[in-house]
């Protein structure tokens, strides 16, 4: 069982770097965790550098925005990676006549590239930033649309692996969701970001850019997705903390208390191995 802390400062002395995941540890998509924002403050105040890594597809310009519609505090983060950032790669490594699908909100992800934006019947390939309602649809909706694009063996660009994320109280489809359903036909996918590596070799770039090093031996992922957050951590050489009352809280919760023998049961069901983990970020 990963050993549970109350406070991230009792990590003080063991990390360098924080990698910190946005969605579910900084806030819900409506509202910030105080707590959180604090603890990361905290954490700068110590010296260690804060690098939100995050698997919004909008490149970290348009976090920063979210942030401030919500009020999260910028003084809790030193840099900013996100999935839309490392995937504008993606793009440019790919065919130029791309079918965007997701809502107009992400176009921001395409500005600057070499690429035309087409309908689904001439593209080469598919860039997802995310279901176009994520309010009313879900991935099963878009079969019949992902099947023509299997059968003409398009390659499927995921900007954002999460399947989930939570928007107050609810938790809603991401583009993931499609990306597991694309490959489920046959399809080909390519990500970056998390858990694949190209977010964590930015993150990392990021942080040496800042401090002049970056050791993954002294460098703490935070999230709470196992398998994006806490897979792509550990799979990337980096030990994590993983939040437990985020997306996966349904699986172990008995009322308002967290029950640490199905909590241990889900994450080995996971087959991951936190180092540490906390209720909330504080």
């Amino acid at each position: 069982m990963p050993r549970k802390i109350t406070d991230l400062d009792h990590l003080s002395e063991r990390a360098d770097v924080l990698l910190c995941d946005v969605w579910g540890v900084l806030h819900n998509g409506v509202n910030p965790f105080p707590l959180s924002v604090e603890a990361l403050k905290a954490a700068r105040a110590r010296g260690q550098t804060v690098i939100l890594i995050t698997n919004s597809p909008r490149p970290a310009k348009g976090v920063i925005r979210q942030f401030d519609t919500i009020g999260v505090d910028p003084e809790s983060w030193d840099d900013i990676v996100t999935s839309g950032d490392v995937t504008r790669q993606l793009v440019l490594d790919g065919p130029r006549r791309i079918y965007f699908l997701g809502p107009e909100r992400d176009f921001a992800l395409v500005d600057g590239l070499d690429v035309e934006l087409v309908e689904p019947e001439t593209a080469e390939a598919v860039l997802c930033t995310g279901l176009l309602d994520d309010e009313t649809e879900e991935a099963e909706d878009y079969r019949s649309l992902l099947e023509g694009f299997r059968a003409r063996e398009l390659p499927f660009i995921c900007a954002n692996p999460d399947r989930v994320v939570e928007r107050g109280d609810r938790l809603v489809p991401c583009a993931g969701a499609l990306a597991d359903l694309y490959a489920a036909l046959g399809g080909e996918t390519r990500i970056a970001g998390k858990p694949h590596a190209p977010i964590y070799r930015e993150a990392m770039a990021r942080a040496k850019a800042l401090t002049g090093k970056a050791d993954k031996t002294r460098t703490l992922a935070i999230g709470d997705g196992v398998s994006t957050d806490i897979r792509g951590a550990l799979d990337n050489g980096v030990e994590a903390v993983f939040i437990a009352r985020g997306i996966h809280a349904s699986q172990y919760l008995d009322g308002r208390v967290t029950n640490e023998a199905r909590l241990q049961t889900f994450l080995e069901g996971e087959g991951v191995n936190p180092a540490f983990w906390m209720e909330w970020l504080a």
